[in-house]
C-alpha cells in the first residue's frame, strides 16, 4: 500500500464536528482517511484536561492546525428546542484566524461539509460563496470529499482515490475487533487516542506488507 506523507508543518487537520454516538460512523471515516493519506487528524478529544478551559483548548487546536475540516450538518433542535452552535461558532474562530492572523495563519485551509451542498445558505448564509461539500451522512462519501481536498493541499503529490480509500477502511473494520481485543478494550470503551492509535497501528503493519 502506498501512504503519501507531508511536512510536518502542514499536517495538523483540525475536525469540528459533532462527538455523539450518531455522528460516530462519519468521524471514525474521517480521521481514518485523514491518516492514510499521511496528516495528522486533531480535535478536543484528544487530551481530557479538566484543568484547561475547553475554548482555551479549541483555540490551541486551531493556532497549530494549518488545515480545518468543519462539519455544520448538526442543525436539529435539542429537547428544549435550541440547536447546537459549537459546530458554527468554531468555524467562525478557524476562519477568523485566517483572516486577521499572521502569514502561518493566513496558509489555512478549510473544508467545509453538511448534510446537503446547499442546505447551508438557510442557516448560515453569511458565508456563502465558500465551496461546500456534501456527505449525505454516509462514510463512503465522506472519505471520498476528505480525500478531495486533501489532494488540493499539496499539488507536487497526488493521493490515492477515494475508491481505495474506502476499501482499506472496510479491510480495517474487518480487522479492528481482532485489534481491540489484544489490547483488551471493547468497543464501546474506546476513546479518540485509542482510535488514533488503533488506526495508525492499522496503517503501519499494511505499510509493512
Amino acid at each position: 500500500m502506498n501512504r503519501q506523507t507531508t511536512p510536518s508543518s502542514s499536517r495538523n487537520v483540525f475536525i469540528n464536528c459533532p462527538f455523539d454516538d450518531e455522528y460516530l460512523p462519519l468521524l471514525r471515516a474521517i480521521t481514518f482517511t485523514i491518516s492514510f493519506c499521511g496528516f495528522e487528524p486533531r480535535c478536543a478529544l484528544e487530551v481530557m484536561d479538566a484543568g484547561e478551559i475547553r475554548l482555551t483548548k479549541i483555540l490551541r487546536l486551531i493556532r497549530d492546525c494549518q488545515l480545518g475540516l468543519h462539519d455544520i450538518s448538526r442543525t436539529e433542535l435539542d429537547a428544549q428546542n435550541l440547536p447546537r452552535f459549537n459546530m458554527p461558532l468554531e468555524l467562525g474562530l478557524f476562519l477568523g484566524a485566517w483572516h486577521f492572523g499572521n502569514k502561518t495563519q493566513r496558509q489555512k485551509r478549510t473544508l467545509i461539509l453538511d448534510l446537503e451542498r446547499y442546505r447551508y445558505q438557510k442557516f448560515i448564509s453569511d458565508i456563502a460563496g465558500q465551496d461546500l461539500k456534501a456527505h449525505r451522512n454516509d462514510p463512503s462519501t465522506a472519505i471520498s470529499v476528505t480525500r478531495e481536498w486533501l489532494n488540493g493541499v499539496d499539488a507536487s503529490i497526488t493521493l490515492p482515490g477515494g475508491k481505495v480509500i474506502a476499501k482499506a477502511y472496510r479491510r480495517f473494520s474487518e480487522r479492528m475487533p481482532i485489534m481491540l481485543e489484544k489490547v483488551q478494550l471493547h468497543e464501546s470503551e474506546i476513546s479518540f487516542p485509542d482510535w488514533m492509535r488503533i488506526v495508525k497501528q492499522w496503517l503501519n503493519d499494511a505499510l509493512r506488507q
